[in-house]
Order: structure tokens, then sequence, then C-alpha cells
């Protein structure tokens, strides 16, 4: 899955284990996938009829700086609480002031304070280059009319521009292991390959619930083929309230009041958040997601202009084709995963073989 160079590209139906982690290819070819196309992170930043812009949105952001500032304030607020607990031994046993260990021995200790910037550097920097890519790459563009997507890698570099249909999608579940607990992770990866070179540049959207990661693909599939009206209407309306801003941590802390009694509340919310940086994640990111991005270069800008109806490109017979096979299936109560496990259980042709060594 991760290999930069395929032999053959996937098709829509594989199924791929490597480390513990599933992937299920959504495409190429993108065809229907039955579940209700559905984007929930502000990940289209512009629709028309010509194009959509997809880059990551402010939740993404909100979370890396929230577990960057968690994971430093909690160390320092450990260390403040070792001190105080030390100072509080010595005062019950010797007399001596609660405060004298934490001011003597914990605030002035060089050694801690060098390991505590050492971890802010450890926490920062990856966080810096995910600021910097964010500001310095365009989002990635999907072109209706031409079929075809544009994604520019590097200021300065030219684009890289892949067919619609030749676009590789997955879904991966798998688990992440942290010191605290065993927890599912999903995600959508979207696959631009470069046909000259055969490199594929991976773009990987995290995501709650592995539904949420197939929404997200048909989003995008329904627009292609569909058009900016086959897009659904975002549940929240009002930016605002959208996932990682200020407004809806205010939003989640008033439900969560309401949901659970005042201790769980004091200390299942209140600490936590308090202890990752309470609203500032969420204002940061808002800034940074504000702030001025990339500019196109001048050749996709060309690219991006509307073109007459005769000249737009069409789908190919293929996914004509099998997308009515699928949506057959799916209309006889057929899942997306048995339709593909009764496809594959058949032998392939030699012409698909073929086509597969073409590739």
């Amino acid at each position: 899955m991760n290999d930069p160079k395929y032999n053959r590209l996937p098709h829509a139906g594989d199924v791929e284990i490597e480390n513990g982690t599933e992937a299920f290819y959504l495409a190429p070819r993108p065809l229907p996938t039955g579940t209700f196309a559905f984007s929930g992170q502000q990940m289209h930043r512009e629709v028309n009829d010509v194009f959509l812009d997809f880059a990551h949105g402010v939740s993404g952001l909100e979370f890396a700086v929230r577990a960057s500032v968690g994971s430093v304030l909690g160390m320092i607020i450990f260390f403040l609480l070792v001190g105080f607990g030390l100072g509080v031994h010595d005062y019950i046993e010797h007399g001596s002031p609660v405060f004298e260990i934490l001011l003597t021995l914990v605030i002035p200790n060089y050694y801690l304070w060098v390991f505590t910037v050492v971890h802010i550097l450890v926490a920062g920097i990856p966080l810096y280059k995910s600021i910097h890519q964010i500001t310095s790459v365009p989002p990635v563009r999907f072109n209706r009319q031409r079929r075809e997507v544009a994604y520019v890698r590097k200021k300065g570099e030219p684009a890289l521009i892949v067919p619609w249909e030749e676009v590789i999608a997955c879904v991966t579940a798998g688990t992440v292991v942290n010191p605290y607990a065993v927890m599912n992770s999903y995600s959508l990866m979207i696959g631009l390959r470069d046909s000259r070179s055969g490199d594929v540049v991976w773009l990987t959207l995290n995501v709650g619930h592995l539904s949420l990661a197939v929404s997200e693909w048909e989003a995008l599939r329904v627009y292609m083929e569909e058009g900016p009206l086959a897009l659904p209407t975002p549940l929240l309306i009002d930016e605002e309230f959208q996932e990682g801003t200020v407004a809806y941590f205010h939003m989640c802390r008033g439900v969560y009041r309401e949901m659970h009694s005042w201790p769980v509340y004091a200390f299942g919310f209140l600490t936590i958040q308090f202890c990752s940086g309470w609203t500032l994640p969420c204002r940061f990111s808002e800034w940074v997601y504000t702030r001025p991005k990339a500019a196109f270069p001048d050749a996709i800008r060309e690219w991006s202009k509307p073109l007459p109806a005769e000249q737009h490109a069409k789908p190919s017979a293929e996914l004509l084709q099998q997308s009515a096979e699928l949506r057959q299936a799916l209309s006889k109560g057929q899942s997306l995963f048995d339709y593909y496990k009764v496809k594959f259980s058949e032998p392939e042709s030699s012409d698909d073989q073929a086509d597969d060594l073409n590739e």
C-alpha cells in the first residue's frame, strides 16, 4: 500500500493487509459506493461547476495542536505536582515549608527544563511541518470538466495532473497503540500516481469511523460524476460551529455538562481540556486556516478555466458499464463488499489481465 511504485494500478475492490492495517480500495476506477456522500471536516475549500478544491480542514490541525500542547503542559504539570507532593511529605515528616522543594529543587532544575525544551521541539517540529504544508501548498484540485486531478507537490515544481479514473482511493482500518489504550484508527487515502516515474503521492485524511472515510470519497466521486448539485448540504450551515472552532468547543462543553454529573464533568472534561490548552488550539487553528494560502501556478489557473460543453471529457465506457453493474447489485440489497467478493471469486478474463500488464 505504501510502496512508492506499482507494477500495476490496484482495482476497486482490492484488499490489502499490511502491518495490522487493512486497506479496501475504492478506485481506480471510481465506482459508486452505495453510501451517502458526506464531508464533515470543511474539506471542500471552493466548489463550482468547473473544479473542487480539496484540503484539510481546521479540525485536523486543532487536534494536532491540542495533542502537542497537552503533552507539553501535561509534563510540566506533572513536574509541579511531584514537587508539591514532595513538599507536603517533607512538611509532614520534618515540618519544612510546603513549597521549599518546589522552589529550590524542581523549578530551578535545569535538567528538567532542558528535557522540557527537547520535548517541545519533538512535538513542535512535526506541527510546524504540517502548518507549513497547509499554508505553502495549494489544495488538490478536482476538475470535472477535464476529468483530471491536479496537485502541486512543492512551490516552483510543475503540478502533477492525473486522470480522474486513474486516481487511487482506499479506506484503511487498523489500531493505534499508545501508553493509555489501544484505539481504532480509520482513514481515507488518495493516491496520485505519476505515470512517468511510477511514484505515488499519498494524501491521508484521518476520520473517526470507516463509514465516514467512504462518505468523504463518495462526496468527491458524485461531484466529479454528477456536478456540484449532487453534493450534500452540510449539517452545520454556520461555519462558526464546524468541528475544531471555539464555538464548537463550547457547544461540546455544554453537551458534556448536561449529560454527566459535576464530578465527571470536572475531571473528565475541564481538567483534560485545561491541560491541553482549553480554546488555544481552536483559536490558533482558526488563525492558520484564515491565513493566505499558496496560489496555484499559472498553468493550473489556465487549466481551471471553463471549457465549452463539446470539449468536456466523458466517462469511459468501462466505467459506465461497471457502474451500472454495481448499481444493479446494490439495488438488490447486495453490499459493496459482497459485490466485490462475488466478482473476484470469478476468474479474470485474459483481457483484464492484459490490461493490468499494460498499466
